[in-house]
């Protein structure tokens, strides 16, 4: 039995832990008040600009079955296309040849994307979807595949001269969340666009190269790495083609993986032509993965930044200060200082709020690096940033507030000590 396919989109985003995401969107709010302030920046995040990605199911979808049937009503004409249209499809996803029965038994949904019922008519362009459990064992590529890391999506359009993402409802967001992405190898992490996602991922985000401010903005999506695919719209003039060039890119630096180019007969065919480019794209994407290309950049995890060469030569001076020290004092080379607290896996983990001055964006990632690099600390990420003045970070340590503060002062951090929390100036 066909079932039509209900069209409840669910949101297909991963949130990050709360304090970490209301953190970061609290900062992002609040540098936009101090700058702009209040009316401008609701200006910003007000309207219907989200598109709420559709489920991600893993059945097998075959989009753009067009059928022409006949039938004694337009009721038995429609459900003589939908027959035909299940037929087409088993035959365009390469599957053997089986009667209808059977292929009806693996059809889990039919997809309306365009139709026109008459008396006796039925035209239109349907989507059949078949149940992955059951039309797997027949189709090549039906059964378990590898998959990639969590890929968060910034669907960049460039259009009239000008770069969005989800400053308003452009067809670009439109092609990405309505792209099903249940059979593809990619872990797509698409936001919404509603709210402060217009605020946190623009772009000009491709653009930047921190490691510390792209960790803080996928920390908000659960993804691992980004996936940036580009398009770019040209319009030979009004009422004529529409040429898109795409390109797909991907990582903290904008690696270039391919490109193409396609072309729409006139306006009302841009939809369908980015429709087609959303599927190029990911089979660009698929590729990377199976090269090997596709995966997490080392550097997003701001703990692998020092060189293990310097940071040998700092632990060498280290060693070389506590002996110069030991001697100093008589104790001579036999009496070695008495280490600092070193924290262990075993150690309570706690949180504790670090202040730190912020004269611009180096200062923050220098903070932060730090802080994260510092043996015992789990996590660590800005609760409020106030750029030229003082900033605020909360940490996750295993180990006392102490023993935090030794690790610091050992990277040459002046730190004062407060009540559960702690003040560092370089």
């Amino acid at each position: 039995m066909v079932a039509p396919l209900l069209s409840l989109p669910v949101q297909n985003w991963r949130p990050g832990p709360v304090p970490l995401l209301l953190g970061t969107l609290g900062l992002a709010l609040a540098c936009a008040l101090a700058v702009v302030g209040p009316t401008r920046l609701i200006a910003q995040i007000e309207g219907d600009r989200g598109i709420v990605p559709v489920a991600a199911s893993h059945d097998i979808q075959i989009d753009g079955v067009e059928v022409n049937v006949t039938g004694n009503t337009g009721e038995d004409a429609r459900l003589e296309g939908w027959l035909e249209a299940a037929r087409l499809a088993w035959a365009k996803a390469g599957g053997p040849a089986m009667g209808d029965g059977q292929i009806q038994s693996m059809v889990s949904s039919i997809v309306i994307q365009k139709e026109q019922i008459g008396p006796h008519r039925y035209i239109a362009t349907l989507g059949v979807v078949f149940d992955r459990g059951r039309a797997g064992q027949f189709l090549a590529g039906g059964g378990p595949q590898s998959h990639s890391a969590p890929m968060l999506v910034i669907p960049v359009l460039y259009s009239g001269g000008a770069a969005q993402v989800y400053e308003v409802k452009g067809p670009w967001q439109a092609a990405w969340a309505q792209f099903r992405v249940g059979a593809s190898p990619i872990d797509y992490v698409r936001p919404t666009g509603a709210n402060g996602d217009s605020l946190l991922v623009t772009a000009g985000q491709p653009g930047r190269r921190s490691r510390a401010w792209w960790r803080n903005v996928l920390d908000q999506f659960g993804a691992s790495d980004v996936v940036v695919p580009e398009a770019r719209l040209e319009r030979q003039w009004p009422g004529g083609p529409v040429r898109g060039t795409f390109t797909a890119r991907y990582g903290p630096d904008n690696t270039w993986l391919g490109s193409f180019q396609m072309t729409a007969s006139d306006e009302a065919g841009v939809p369908k032509m980015l429709a087609q480019a959303v599927v190029r794209l990911d089979s660009i994407y698929a590729d990377a993965l199976q090269r090997g290309l596709l995966k997490p950049d080392d550097t997003l995890n701001v703990r692998a930044q020092i060189d293990p060469a310097l940071a040998a030569l700092i632990a060498a001076g280290e060693a070389a200060d506590a002996r110069a020290n030991g001697a100093a004092t008589g104790t001579g080379a036999a009496a070695s200082p008495s280490p600092s607290p070193t924290p262990t896996e075993e150690a309570k983990v706690s949180t504790f709020t670090i202040q730190f001055s912020s004269p611009d964006a180096a200062a923050v990632d220098a903070a932060l690096g730090a802080v994260r690099g510092t043996a015992g600390v789990k996590g660590a990420a800005t609760t409020s940033l106030a750029m030229g003045g003082t900033s605020l970070m909360k940490v996750s340590y295993a180990g006392e507030l102490q023993a935090l503060a030794a690790a610091l002062r050992a990277k040459g951090w002046t730190v004062s000590v407060g009540n559960n929390a702690l003040s560092i100036k370089h």
